[in-house]
């Protein structure tokens, strides 16, 4: 009986040992056997466009990521005009549907038609006073 024990717990821990090198094991070759020159040269096309944007946008750092959205609920009838698709009747629209709780309203209320909205909904918000 205590061989049985003793013999059990052994095929255990061994097959848990087993288990526990499997995937390291497994991804070793994975890694070794990749040739480095399939991997990207370091100056590839993406890098010179990344750095061709952020002087663009006049701003370093976390700032140039943000985009400056346009309020729904206080922008003037100019400001909307210049959204791509919004013309003097949406811009005039807008103003008298407001205020609006979100940005989703737009399409909601029937102001704006919903592929138009899909044109704006990345450049407008609705913000709420407080």
């Amino acid at each position: 009986m205590r061989y049985f024990k003793l013999a059990t717990l052994t095929a255990a821990a061994l097959s848990l040992g087993m288990l526990a090198a499997a995937p390291s094991m497994a991804q070793a070759p994975q890694a070794a056997s990749a040739p480095a020159s399939k991997m990207a040269p370091a100056d590839s096309k993406m890098a010179p466009s990344a750095t061709k944007t952020s002087p663009a946008a006049g701003t370093t750092g976390a700032a140039s990521a943000k985009v400056e959205l346009l309020d729904l609920n206080s922008a003037s009838v100019e400001a909307l005009e210049a959204l791509p698709g919004i013309g003097k009747a949406y811009s005039a629209a807008i103003v008298k549907g407001r205020p609006y709780k979100g940005k989703d309203e737009l399409v909601q209320k029937k102001i704006v038609p919903e592929k138009t909205y899909d044109g704006i909904k990345d450049k407008v918000i609705a913000k709420q006073k407080s």
